[in-house]
């Protein structure tokens, strides 16, 4: 923790009160281990290391520990197809048959590139597709193309866990002329202007980061949202060169991915280097599904007795909102708070009010209800720490 906090703002004292939570839940083998990174006006208040990064090989949890980004990753997907936004290339109304013609069978055709952002597409929620096609944007996304939607597009937020986000990539891939592959056009145009040097997606596991690498492995085997196995299979595959799982089989850093919640946090530039507009960034960042509620949270009303509660999904972001229900970004935070999250394990949130930007990264993941209860306790501890 730096000696800065009491300038910034910052109880130390009760932030110190996050990691002793993460500490006291790791030795409760609820999860393995994690890396959490808090900043405060561009500060960083807290950067720790806890835990395990392989608790069976007794490998203990580094600052610089590479994660598999599971969902987390939509969040950087969505901030390319907002940049051919903000260079009038497409609008969030383009239907995206205009881009993808083949798009349109089925039922589909109406369907906007706003319904593919807010998971009201009427996609399948998991993956019925081979490993073979889902590594691969253009045959998943052929695969779509014949798909009959789930719902009437628009109507609903049925989310899609992994399709959608490869039809998403595939349009950012034919807007640039199709000759760069997705991975390399997030390198060129996001990855590397925010100097995000640990980041990738279709590198696989690279060589310079192999040796920091943290194992996907799912500790909760009982009843989920999500087939462990599945979860496991898109780690192993994500470290495939050449293998693009743009919904979330890339590979960051706690440090990196920092440096993308900072430039969101001052409105799309960091260092001197601008991706996004300040115009795009409010209305991503802006609850954009009303009252309507996640599909992806169905299976708790059943499972833990939760209510219905609104999806409060953005044009490329989860948002907070005001109402009282379980949220990843806690019950304390401003209401205009966003970011993104990965199934049982990542979460990144900004809040843009109180200028904080919070990144937690982690090892063995979670049933994603108690996950999520994990998340809102951590950031409520950040939130009570603030002073002013």
């Amino acid at each position: 923790m730096t000696t800065a906090t009491q300038s910034l703002g910052i109880d130390a004292e009760r932030l110190s009160l996050l990691p002793a939570a993460i500490k006291s839940d790791i030795d409760a083998e609820k999860y393995d281990g994690a890396v959490v990174l808090v900043a405060r006006r561009g500060e960083v208040i807290l950067h720790e290391a806890i835990g395990y990064a392989d608790r069976a090989a007794g490998r203990p949890m580094q600052l610089d520990s590479v994660f598999v980004t599971l969902s987390m990753f939509k969040t950087m997907t969505n901030a390319a197809v907002l940049q051919f936004i903000d260079r009038g290339q497409i609008s969030f109304t383009t239907q995206v048959r205009e881009v993808i013609p083949e798009y349109a069978a089925n039922g589909k055709g109406n369907t906007t590139i706003a319904d593919l952002l807010l998971h009201k597409a009427g996609l399948p929620l998991g993956a019925p597709l081979p490993p073979e096609v889902l590594g691969d944007i253009q045959a998943t996304t052929a695969a779509v193309c014949k798909m009959v939607p789930q719902s009437v597009p628009g109507t609903t937020i049925s989310y899609s866990a992994v399709v959608g986000h490869s039809v998403l990539a595939e349009i950012v891939r034919r807007l640039d002329g199709g000759s760069r592959t997705f991975g390399r056009i997030l390198h060129d145009d996001l990855l590397e202007p925010l100097g995000m040097s640990d980041t990738s997606l279709g590198a696989g596991l690279r060589a310079d980061l192999a040796d920091r690498a943290v194992p996907v492995i799912v500790r909760d085997r009982g009843a989920a949202l999500f087939d462990p196995a599945m979860l496991e299979g898109v780690a192993v595959a994500s470290a495939i060169e050449g293998v693009e799982i743009p919904a979330g089989g890339a590979f960051t850093t706690a440090t990196d991915w920092l440096r993308f919640a900072e430039a969101l946090r001052r409105g799309g530039e960091l260092d001197g280097v601008r991706v996004l507009s300040p115009a795009i960034l409010r209305l991503a960042t802006t609850v954009a599904t009303g009252d309507l509620p996640n599909s992806l949270w169905d299976y708790t009303r059943q499972q833990r007795g939760w209510p219905e509660f609104p999806a409060n999904l953005g044009l490329g972001f989860y948002v907070r909102g005001s109402a009282a229900f379980v949220h990843a970004f806690g019950l304390l935070s401003s209401p205009g708070t966003f970011g993104g999250v990965g199934s049982g394990s990542t979460c990144f949130w900004v809040d843009p009010a109180r200028d904080i930007s919070y990144v937690f990264l982690s090892a063995g993941l979670m049933e994603d209800s108690r996950s999520s209860e994990r998340h809102q306790r951590y950031a409520d501890l950040v939130q009570s720490a603030v002073l002013d």
